[in-house]
């Protein structure tokens, strides 16, 4: 990109395990390959998981295509990639796989932009998780919580396949990956208000779904 610096070399002292995304890709496109199998160790499994839950059930044949080709077009734009402000590797890798899942979803005759939804998502406020921090935190549960726990993330998964295309990829995106809304706007070329309008009906329908698995509203 023309208005950003160029990255800084990468430090040969720096163990790999330290140095950030944006030097390990500035030393594999320097001719250091092991840097490349560093970056890809520390973001292979996430990234996986995000496909897998973007194509969702009916794709999910198509994962591996998506993430592998993912990878390769980071490899064949590693010389060229420059830090864009806020916009970390990380938001870049995951909005590649946003933009190669999308493509498949579309060859696939998958629904890809429903933003109609029920009166129950108003009021939502996208930017907090109060919906999801109501959960306890797993502290040293006992075997039943292990096992209601197991069936609540499963269940998310199921609603998570349940909804639209376009609003999955939007709350993962947002909620998993950390996107703030300003940056995923942006990223999926959405206005403001559209995307909020998205993660709103998103959740609403998740709440709906996950049932007896959230508490009752206080």
């Amino acid at each position: 990109m023309a208005d950003c610096a160029p990255m800084p070399p990468p430090d040969p002292s720096a163990p790999p395990q330290q140095a950030s995304d944006a030097t390990l890709l500035a030393a594999y496109a320097m001719g250091q390959a092991q840097a490349f199998e560093h970056l890809y160790a520390r973001h292979q499994a996430g990234l996986y998981r995000f496909v897998r839950r973007l194509l969702g059930t009916a794709l999910a044949a198509q994962a591996d295509e998506v993430f592998q080709d993912v990878w390769m077009r980071v490899l064949q734009s590693a010389a060229g990639w420059q830090a864009d402000g806020a916009a970390s590797f990380r938001t870049w890798l995951y909005t590649l796989a946003h933009h190669r899942a999308v493509d498949m979803l579309r060859r696939s005759g998958r629904e890809l932009s429903i933003d109609a939804g029920s009166e129950d998502a108003e009021g939502f406020e996208p930017e907090g998780t109060a919906a999801w921090a109501q959960w306890p935190a797993a502290d040293g549960p006992a075997a039943e919580d292990r096992i209601f726990w197991r069936a609540a993330g499963q269940r998310l998964l199921d609603c998570l396949d349940q909804l639209p295309a376009a609003q999955r990829a939007a709350f993962l995106l947002h909620h998993e990956e950390g996107l703030a809304l300003d940056q995923l706007a942006a990223k999926l070329e959405l206005g403001f208000e559209t995307l909020k309008s998205r993660l709103r009906y998103a959740m609403s329908k998740l709440r709906i779904c996950m049932g007896a698995y959230l508490p009752p509203a206080s």
